[in-house]
């Protein structure tokens, strides 16, 4: 479902704000530091729960403000209005999803699926194993119904045993059950990730060569233990060594995502730019998938797009978002960076970023934001 509403206040130093944004292009233009990438935080805690530019959600809260508000209706048959709010001394962030309050962060997520291209993303990349599992588990867990519910209870046994292996002695018993658990929800987990990555690779192979020519580069997955051997298998193996060590060395946890160009990884042979492109068609092929599997679209966010990318590239990634008729709303610094990217009929919803004062006398700097439709 497309945003069709989007109404935010006490975030950072963004003025209250309530537009009707474009189902399309959604062209966010300011000055650094003007509150651009405010606002796409803010779309990123109404779908994730959580910022991408800091740890603890208060301080995304404007600093003279006691609450953060976000909502935004989600449109269809009914509307879907779905909103979160942190007031700065609370523990937890409250969620509505229709009218009625949710507490499961999950519901969210399944709500308003998106996906952010930023600096951050370059982590797919460079960074380690962890950042990939995220990625990865957010794709199976758009597509594969029953995922979540194995994910969690996979997690929960890996912390007992965890827990068990740091004793100074070890309960044998205890050990085995909550290994029995590990190895059969461990299993399920690699199942669902290995049929989504089956389904996901030719997704992106076709959304690279949309935007780049890089026949070499290859997308695997790796488990995180032994293939040639079950997971309960490597676990009863593996527990002298796990217990030297304090916690488990092998299983769902370890598994990552190699992205390799010819026999070296990406990240070492790939440009700036090149990187950023390769990062884009992952992110990308995730919501083409989750179209095409379920039916639902998928919110894009692009921070800086002009960046890294010269002008060509800039205009191969425009008309690969056009077709994909899906909704994104995108930061630039300047808004000539992007001009003829875009066809000549294809409707731009722009968002003016302007740095402004606040209050009677006070000298609190905000961001009026101009709203208008090219």
């Amino acid at each position: 479902m497309l945003i069709d509403r989007l109404a935010f206040a006490g975030l950072r130093n963004l003025e209250t704000l309530d537009v009707t944004p474009s189902p399309g292009i959604n062209l966010i233009v300011g000055r650094n530091g003007s509150g651009k990438t405010s606002l796409l935080e803010g779309l990123f805690i109404l779908g994730m729960g959580r910022s991408f530019r800091t740890r603890q959600l208060r301080h995304a809260i404007a600093h003279d403000k006691e609450e953060m508000t976000l909502f935004a209706r989600l449109g269809g048959e009914p509307p879907l209005p779905i909103g979160v709010r942190r007031a700065r001394h609370a523990t937890e962030l409250e969620l509505r999803m229709g009218g009625e309050r949710v507490s499961r962060l999950a519901k969210l997520i399944e709500a308003l699926p998106l996906q952010l291209v930023n600096p951050d993303a370059f982590r797919l990349l460079e960074g380690a194993p962890a950042g990939r599992r995220e990625f990865l588990d957010w794709g199976v867990f758009h597509v594969k119904h029953d995922f979540y519910d194995a994910w969690r209870r996979a997690k929960r046994a890996l912390k007992h045993r965890n827990a068990l292996l740091r004793h100074g002695r070890m309960d044998a018993n205890n050990l085995a059950v909550w290994e029995q658990e590990l190895a059969a929800w461990g299993e399920r987990v690699d199942d669902l990730r290995r049929e989504w990555i089956g389904s996901f690779i030719p997704v992106f192979e076709e959304t690279l060569g949309s935007l780049i020519d890089l026949p070499d580069l290859t997308l695997r997955y790796s488990r995180g233990w032994d293939k040639q051997r079950s997971l309960r298998e490597v676990l009863e193996q593996g527990r002298a060594t796990d217990q030297q060590m304090g916690f488990t060395q092998n299983g769902p946890q370890r598994a990552d995502l190699r992205i390799r160009l010819g026999r070296r990884p990406a990240v070492e042979v790939l440009s700036r730019g090149q990187q950023k492109l390769v990062v884009s068609a992952l992110k990308l092929a995730q919501g083409r998938l989750l179209e095409r599997t379920t039916g639902h679209g998928c919110l894009y966010l692009v921070d800086d797009l002009p960046a890294e990318l010269d002008a060509e590239h800039r205009r191969v990634f425009c008309r690969l978002l056009e077709s994909m008729r899906c909704q994104a709303f995108i930061t630039s610094v300047e808004h000539d960076a992007l001009a003829g990217s875009w066809k000549s009929h294809t409707p731009i919803a722009m968002f003016h970023v302007k740095q402004g004062v606040s209050g009677a006398g006070q000298l609190v700097p905000r961001a009026q934001i101009d709203f208008t439709t090219e």
